[in-house]
């Protein structure tokens, strides 16, 4: 029986992860699960975030809304309760679109290494 060590198929992840994922504050998170109420890791016994692959989602879209688009709090809030949807898709097709500018940065770099 072998490891699976792919990080991808963690239960849980902690709040120090979660905000190297995003690149903002651990107090930012917490801020967050506050004012938006699908955000809400577990907590151990010893109060001990432990977020979710869902809970990510949910950061990932918030965290578009406020630092990709700069929206203001009540603005994000009155988004989600109109269009979540679009909201929602918006945030991956985002995504989709950073992992192919790393992939094309990368290889922009491995071209002119070979030059």
């Amino acid at each position: 029986m072998s490891l699976n060590t792919n990080k991808d198929l963690k239960m849980y992840y902690s709040i120090a992860e979660v905000s190297r994922k995003f690149g903002v504050a651990g107090s930012l998170l917490r801020f967050w699960e506050k004012e938006f109420p699908n955000i809400n890791p577990k907590k151990t016994e010893r109060g001990i975030r432990q977020y979710t692959a869902q809970d990510i989602e949910e950061i990932r879209i918030v965290y578009n809304l406020l630092k990709v688009k700069g929206m203001k709090i009540a603005a994000a809030k009155a988004v989600l309760a109109k269009n979540r949807k679009g909201a929602e898709d918006t945030s991956v097709i985002l995504e989709e679109l950073q992992n192919l500018r790393a992939e094309l940065v990368a290889l922009r770099k491995e071209l002119n290494d070979l030059a």
